[in-house]
């Protein structure tokens, strides 16, 4: 299973970055920088689940692995079907909240525009081992 390592890199005081460790890569971590995202999940059983986050990959694998939200814990593994970056940590709480409030159809045509599947596909597939 994959795992983040106690402590923080500091480039300056502005930009900061996590360090993922896989196993199978022995001396190789990806870096992830810290931004402010609004993210959407899709869980086993169909649901949508939606989220904000400054670390997208530490979170996925958060719930992922059952320590995410308790909503997820029992409904993995989930999937990411959406991403937005935002300027600011407000402004990803604002857009999560804004997004709950949304049908599930408006939801779905939310997921399917072609920003967000670009940012998904970007961030990639994460190893896991469920």
């Amino acid at each position: 299973i994959a795992s983040y390592r106690a402590g923080w890199h500091m480039r300056s005081r502005v930009h900061r970055a996590a360090v993922l460790y896989v196993p199978g890569r022995i001396g190789k971590a990806i870096k992830e920088e810290i931004k402010n995202y609004t993210y959407m999940l899709k869980c086993s059983d169909g649901t949508y689940y939606t989220g904000w986050t400054n670390q997208i990959r530490k979170r996925l694998f958060a719930h992922n692995s059952g320590k995410g939200a308790k909503y997820t814990k029992g409904r993995g593994p989930v999937k990411l079907v959406y991403l937005e970056i935002s300027d600011t940590k407000e402004a990803a709480m604002k857009r999560e909240a804004a997004i709950k409030k949304l049908t599930r159809k408006e939801k779905e045509e939310l997921i399917q525009s072609a920003e967000s599947l670009a940012l998904v596909q970007q961030i990639g597939e994460i190893p896991f081992d469920n």
